[in-house]
Formats: structure tokens, sequence, C-alpha cells
């Protein structure tokens, strides 16, 4: 039988980093290629005692059936808690826990995006998203990501240049794939170009908590007094990402289509997982967790930084980090991208092709994303000795 798929799914390619998780399966390589959180960052002794209270005491209340819009003592300790510690969150807007922040832009595009209109990203932005917003056959438009985030004169170009652009989709804090934070400045910058051209923000902010060096910067949300700006944090990279717990502030009326879409898709997010974020962050000292995860993933970034100065240069350099789990880097201009990450794999070090990153996938890019907080010393530095003896042969 010949099968006919749907426009919205027939131009897109598997994920190049899940494609890539195959590889990586096999215990000989070393993946520099996921973005897992660390082993040792997981509180597994807190989420089992938990777990076990509730399923004793109180079982029904997680097995059953639930509200789409979210466990509402979460909603509510949400709110409170980003409002209190992030200034996040005014009276018009609602919040919504969905199954990752994954499903946050899937229910953004299908409830705001109509084939061909425009979504402005950062270019590299995270393939996840990008294939996501792809699959609504929205078009795609790239903004350069500059040492200090998107270039705002770039992105009023392509705002003036695209009348029909819904949103601009931007990762603010240590953005996936090149580590880069937003500056203050560029923040309100954008929300004044988003304001004036009358497009929405969609701030995706799974980093922001792991900041292990540098100054605080404050999210664009806590300056949106026009409701203009949708606001998206996971504990994902804070408590456990297999729990596939997320959560979106965002003004009323984008809530209330996002709960209806949300229902046509999965009903409600797993309700034994929001217990136990609720619990966590309630019960525990989710302060003093963050803190312990900073100190973890500070660790290991300073060590792969001194491992690719020590290996690397002068064939790879690479952006310094003040947190997240990402480390972008660049290949000597003489060395072809997608040849040298094939041969890594042949070698047995997994990484990212940088193209992957990209709203066109055939621009030519010298980069590729590599991940320090999964892999252990050992394999950390094994694999970025052979990267960068690689790499370094490979120059012409």
């Amino acid at each position: 039988m010949k099968y006919k798929f749907s426009d919205r799914v027939s131009n897109l390619k598997p994920s190049a980093i899940r494609e890539i998780f195959k590889y990586a399966a096999d215990p000989e390589v070393i993946s520099l290629s996921a973005g897992n959180p660390s082993p040792e960052a997981f509180p597994a002794e807190a989420i089992a005692k938990i777990s076990a209270d509730v399923l004793k005491n109180n079982p029904i209340s997680v097995l059953q059936y639930s509200v789409s819009e979210g466990y509402t003592p979460l909603r509510n300790h949400l709110m409170d808690y980003m409002k209190k510690e992030h200034n996040t969150g005014r009276d018009f807007d609602d919040i919504i826990i969905t199954t990752g922040a994954q499903q946050i832009m899937d229910l953004c595009s299908k409830s705001i995006v109509n084939e061909g209109d425009v979504v402005i990203c950062e270019a590299p932005s995270f393939i996840g998203s990008l294939n996501t917003f792809r699959s609504y056959n929205a078009k795609l438009v790239g903004v350069k990501v500059e040492t200090d985030g998107m270039s705002m004169e770039d992105l009023e170009n392509a705002l003036k240049a695209n009348p029909n652009a819904k949103f601009i989709y931007t990762i603010p804090n240590f953005q996936n794939p090149s580590g880069v934070t937003m500056s203050i400045e560029k923040r309100r910058k954008m929300y004044e170009l988003a304001k004036k051209y009358g497009v929405l923000i969609i701030e995706d902010n799974p980093y922001g908590d792991l900041r292990y060096s540098g100054e605080y910067v404050p999210n664009i949300k806590s300056f949106d007094e026009d409701g203009i700006v949708i606001y998206a944090g996971s504990f994902s990279k804070v408590i456990s990402p297999g729990m596939r717990v997320a959560y979106c502030i965002c003004p009323k009326p984008i809530f209330q289509k996002l709960v209806v879409c949300k229902q046509g898709n999965d009903v409600h997010t797993n309700i034994w997982s929001q217990y136990v974020c609720d619990e966590f962050i309630t019960k525990y000292d989710f302060n003093e967790h963050l803190e312990t995860l900073r100190k973890i993933y500070a660790k290991k970034a300073e060590y792969c930084m001194s491992l690719l100065d020590k290996y690397c240069a002068p064939a790879i350099t690479y952006n310094k980090i003040d947190g997240g789990l990402f480390i972008w880097c660049d290949l000597h201009e003489s060395i072809d991208m997608p040849d040298f990450c094939k041969n890594a794999v042949q070698n047995k070090v997994c990484v990212v092709p940088g193209n992957a990153f990209l709203t066109d996938e055939t621009e030519k890019c010298q980069s590729f994303r590599i991940n320090f907080s999964t892999p252990t010393d050992e394999q950390l530095e094994k694999g970025i000795k052979i990267l960068g003896k690689l790499a370094n042969s490979l120059i012409k």
C-alpha cells in the first residue's frame, strides 16, 4: 500500500539529536550529544518518599483523571513562586501545566499559527521547537545570535519584512545550543519591538535556574505589562525530564485556547508527576536543591572548558558559558563540519552538527554542540581529546 501523509509531516525529518542517540546507545561510544541532566542531579530519595507516601495514604488523588489546567496546588504555588522570585505573572495571566515544555510549543503553534504564518527564531535554536513550528507549516525566519543574544537590528528587519509574523521564539538564558545569554538591554528592546509590530514573544526558559557565574538577568515576562509574552518554564532540568512536567504563564485569552487544545491532545499532564513536583517545591528546600545543581554543573562546565583549552586549540574554539548544559564549538574554517561530525562518530564520540539547529538546515555551518552534564569526567576527557586530535589533523 502506498501511504499518503499530511502536508504537515510529509517534509519533516527525524530529530538529528534523536538519530544520534542511536549511535550513543553503543556502550563504546562517548555521547557528548545529549541534553540530559547529570545522573547525580536527581532528587531520587525525595521523589521515592513523596511517591510512597501518596500511594499509601491517598492513592486515588494521583491515579484518577484530573483537570486539564493542571494540579491546582501546583498551579497556585508556581504562580506565587514566580511572582515572588522572578516578578513574573500579572493579574491578566494564568498558568497551565503541560507535558514538558515541548507541549507548550505545540499548543501555542496550534492555537496561534496558521499555515504560512511566520515564526521568527534565533539562529541557531532548539531543534525540537523548530520541528514543532514546521509541523504546522509555519515559515521559519532565523535571526543570528550574537554574543549577547539575538541581533536586534536583524530582528527589526525581519519584523518589517514579515508582517504576518505571529511570534518571536527565544531562549534568553544559556541558549540551546549556543550557550549565550541575552543582555537586559536586548530583552527590553525585543519587548519594545514585539509591542511595536504587534507580535507575541515565546520566552522558553528551561535553563534559567542553572546560572553558576555572572549576574542574574530578569525574565522578559517580568516586564510584560501588555500581555504579549508567553513564558515557558520546566522541571525537566531541575527535577526530572522523565516526569515531563512544565508550565506556561500567559495572558488568559491565550491560556483558554491552550486548555482547549490540550484537552484534545492528552487530556491532562500526569497527575503523579505534578503532585511530586508540588510536594518537592513546597515541602523541601527547593532553593537549596537549585544551589546543589549549580555546584554540580559549575564544576562540570569548568572542567569541560579546561579540556577544550588543553586539547582542541587552534582547530576548535568555543564560547565560554555562565550556566546551562551546552557549549557551542566552532571549527577552523578549513574543516568540513559534517565530515568532522561523521568522523567523530567513527572514532566513538557523538556531537550534534550545528546545521541541525538552523531554520535552514542546508545553510553552511562551522559549528557543533557538545553537552557536558551527562558524561563522567573520564568520558569527557577521553571524548574531547579525540575531538581535538581529529580536528587538528583536518586543518588544511
